[in-house]
């Protein structure tokens, strides 16, 4: 039996903004593979908005679930498989409420077995079921598991040969200075690190121009309070404008959080701190992208939202490394 060539693929990753932005890498794999594809993208609608910056993707279906409303994200789902009869559904999030996702949308299904996924009775829905390490690399996981539901191979200097991720325009900040972007905010106060005026500081030498986003009041007054006695200027950008925004950076540093994951997927130098999370699953580190963390080992299943140590990085350590990579 020939295999379809322009197949109708579901793709769910349901959240949050950072996970999504890793999960976009499939979808350059997956054109590449299958140029010919049509892909459906599945997400909630608290975080979809990204992925209208995917050019490979046909349709995105923004589901209100994180809004608690089930009744019309189910007619959303109804209508998108009447629409479509979908060849491939691969979810890579690995959640039950995804499972659910995938199982009401067909039933040639993919998703991680139960020792893979982070809720193991997701695998209970799958048609299909992928094993890995879950303390693996999370880019490596999403494509993994993408690979095994479509039959592809791929290897890691495909993975540092990669496309930006998103779609960009010109940034309306052109400067003739060292452009870098602070990312001071995350999810979780655990997630946070508190220095960052420290950082500004150190890094506040003519040739650099210093940016700090942010989003919302109570983000604002945190962000001006950590640029005080600086240069440095606050960011309040839309997510498209942002997105520019950050591929025209020479550097973003930031929390494990969205904003300094899309840095590397639009292959801009980037650094990432990482405290009670296991960096060598949350991120892809290249030259370019580089991470520092406390040293710990730790299981990416059982996270501790009471440990602060990402606290305890030097500012000097930050300010070190992003000299480093600013100066080639």
């Amino acid at each position: 039996m020939s295999k379809n060539l322009s197949p109708n693929i579901a793709v769910i990753k349901l959240s949050a903004m950072g996970d999504i932005v890793h999960a976009a890498t499939v979808l350059q794999f997956i054109q590449k593979h299958l140029p010919q594809a049509k892909i459906t993208w599945f997400a909630d609608a608290k975080f979809s908005e990204i992925l209208f910056l995917c050019p490979q993707i046909s349709r995105v279906v923004s589901l209100p679930l994180k809004n608690g409303e089930y009744k019309k994200s189910l007619e959303l789902i109804a209508s998108a498989k009447q629409e479509v009869k979908f060849d491939y559904v691969i979810d890579l999030q690995g959640l039950i409420k995804s499972a659910a996702v995938a199982k009401l949308l067909g039933k040639n299904s993919y998703g991680f077995d139960k020792f893979s996924a982070k809720e193991p009775l997701a695998a209970l829905f799958y048609g299909h079921k992928f094993s890995c390490d879950y303390a693996q690399n999370i880019i490596l996981r999403n494509l993994g598991l993408t690979a095994f539901a479509l039959g592809f191979n791929f290897s890691e200097d495909e993975i540092l040969a990669k496309q930006p991720c998103f779609s960009a325009s010109q940034s309306k900040f052109d400067s003739s200075k060292k452009k870098i972007l602070i990312a001071p905010f995350a999810s979780e106060p655990s997630k946070i690190y508190d220095k960052f005026s420290d950082v500004v500081a150190l890094l506040g030498d003519p040739q650099n121009e210093i940016f700090v986003c942010y989003n919302g009041e109570k983000e604002e007054k945190k962000a001006l309070n950590l640029i005080k006695n600086s240069n440095a200027k606050t960011l309040n950008l839309s997510l498209k404008e942002l997105v520019s925004f950050i591929s025209s950076c020479d550097l973003v540093i930031g929390n494990d959080s969205g904003v300094t994951h899309i840095a590397w997927a639009q292959n801009r130098p980037s650094i990432t701190l990482f405290g009670n999370r296991p960096s060598h699953r949350n991120a892809y580190i290249t030259d370019k992208n580089l991470v520092i963390d406390m040293g710990k080992q730790i299981d990416a299943r059982s996270i501790d939202k009471n440990d602060f140590c990402i606290r305890e990085i030097f500012p000097e350590t930050i300010a070190n490394f992003a000299k480093r990579l600013l100066n080639g």
